[in-house]
C-alpha cells in the first residue's frame, strides 16, 4: 500500500464525520437524544446531543472497509484479526448506544467487555506474549492462560480509561487522535499497512469529530464512541508490543515497546489508576462517578476547557517523545523515568498550576 492510500483512509473518515455530524446534531435535538445539565458532576450548562459515537463508528467502519488493502499478502493474512475486531466493535457500539439512550447497568457492561475480550484474545489471538524484560516479566516463560488473562485485563483497563476521561470537551477525542496518530506512524514505519490503516481511519474520524466536540462542544461522543475508541486503541497497543522493529531507524530500535504503548496512553492510564486508588482507599466502588479526575482538578483552578485539554495534549505528546528519545538497555530504568514524568505532571496539577478561582474570589 502506498502512502497516499493511508492519506485516503484518513481523509475519507474525516470527510464522513465532517459532513454528517451537523445533520446528526439536528436529529438528536429533535428526538431529544441529549444530555441534560442536571447532575452535579456534569460540566456543561445546556442540553447537548450524546450520540456522536454513531458518526465516529460509522466513518471508521466505512473508511476501513473501503480502503482495506486486500491486494497486500500480509494484510490478507491479518484479515481474520480484522474481522474479529470489527465484530467486537459492532457489539460495543450497540452496548454504547443503549447506554447513551436508556442507560445500562455496570454489570451488563462488564459482561459485554468480558465477551469482547474473549473474542479478541482467545478467538482472534490478539494477545500480549511478552513484556520484553519489563519488571522481570516475560510471558513466554509462563502458561498461556496467564497471557490470555493479562491481555483481557489490558483490554478492559484501556477501554474504561478512555471512557473515564470523556468528561471535558475534546479531551477523549483529542487523546484518542494523538494516540491513534502515534500508533499509525509506528505501524506505517514498520510497513504494517493493516494496522496503519486502522490507526489512520480512527485519526480521521476523531479529527473530524473534534470540530464539533472541542470547547464549546456541540455534541458528545457518548459511550457508543468512547467504548469503540478504547477497544481500537487497546488492540493497537497489544499489536505494537508484539511488533518487530527491523524496519525502524537504528536510533529507535531499542525503544521498549511495552513502555511506548503505555506512554502513548499515559494520561488515561494515569488518571484511571489515580482515581481508582482514591475511590478504593475511601471504601467506594472504583466505578462510582465523581469529579476527582485530574482534568476536573485543573478546571477547579482555572475553568478554561481549551487550556485544560491543550495542556493534557502536550503532556501526552511529551510522554511519547521521551519514550523515543530517553532510551536505556534496561527497560525498567525507562519505566521509572516514565513514572517520574507522570508524577511531575500530577505535582504540576496540584501545586504549580495557577489557581485563578482563588484570585477571582479574592
Amino acid at each position: 500500500m502506498k502512502d497516499y492510500h493511508l492519506l485516503l483512509v484518513f481523509l475519507t473518515a474525516f470527510g464522513v464525520v465532517l459532513m454528517s455530524t451537523p445533520s446528526l446534531i439536528k436529529v438528536a435535538k429533535l428526538k431529544h437524544l441529549v444530555d441534560e445539565p442536571s447532575e452535579e458532576r456534569k460540566l456543561h450548562t445546556r442540553s447537548i446531543p450524546t450520540i456522536g459515537g454513531i458518526i465516529i463508528f460509522s466513518a471508521f467502519i466505512f473508511s476501513c472497509f473501503l480502503w482495506y488493502p486486500d491486494h497486500v499478502p500480509k494484510a490478507l493474512e491479518e484479515l481474520e484479526e480484522f474481522n474479529y475486531l470489527m465484530a467486537c466493535l459492532i457489539l460495543l457500539f450497540f452496548v454504547g448506544v443503549k447506554d447513551d439512550i436508556i442507560g445500562m447497568s455496570p454489570m451488563k457492561k462488564l459482561m459485554a467487555h468480558l465477551m469482547v475480550g474473549f473474542i479478541l484474545v482467545v478467538m482472534g489471538e490478539i494477545r500480549i506474549t511478552s513484556f520484553q524484560g519489563l519488571l522481570g516479566m516475560d510471558l513466554e516463560q509462563i502458561p498461556e492462560y496467564a497471557s490470555i488473562l493479562i491481555s483481557i485485563f489490558t483490554y478492559i483497563v484501556i477501554v474504561n480509561a478512555i471512557n473515564l476521561i470523556d468528561g471535558v470537551d475534546g479531551l477523549a477525542a483529542g487523546i484518542g487522535l494523538i494516540s491513534a496518530g502515534a500508533f499509525g506512524l509506528w505501524f506505517s514505519y514498520l510497513g504494517d499497512v493493516h494496522w496503519a490503516l486502522i490507526s489512520f481511519a480512527l485519526c480521521g474520524s476523531l479529527l473530524g469529530f473534534l470540530f464539533f466536540n472541542f470547547n464549546p462542544a456541540r455534541i458528545f461522543m457518548g459511550d457508543s464512541g468512547s467504548l469503540c475508541i478504547g477497544a481500537i486503541l487497546s488492540v493497537l497497543a497489544i499489536k505494537l508490543i508484539s511488533s518487530p522493529v527491523d524496519n525502524l531507524p537504528a536510533d529507535f530500535q531499542n525503544v521498549s515497546k511495552p513502555i511506548l504503548a503505555m506512554t502513548i496512553l499515559a494520561y488515561p492510564l494515569l488518571d484511571t489508576l489515580r482515581v481508582f486508588s482514591i475511590r478504593i482507599a475511601k471504601g467506594k466502588s472504583p466505578l462510582s462517578a465523581d469529579k476527582n479526575h485530574l482534568h476536573h482538578k485543573m478546571l477547579e483552578k482555572d475553568p478554561n476547557h481549551k487550556k485544560t485539554v491543550i495542556l493534557i495534549y502536550l503532556f501526552t505528546i511529551a510522554m511519547i517523545a521521551q519514550a523515543f528519545f530517553i532510551q536505556f538497555k534496561n527497560p525498567n530504568i525507562s519505566f521509572l523515568i516514565s513514572l517520574g514524568f507522570c508524577g511531575l505532571f500530577v505535582l504540576f496539577v496540584f501545586y504549580i498550576y495557577p489557581n485563578k478561582s482563588k484570585k477571582k474570589s479574592a
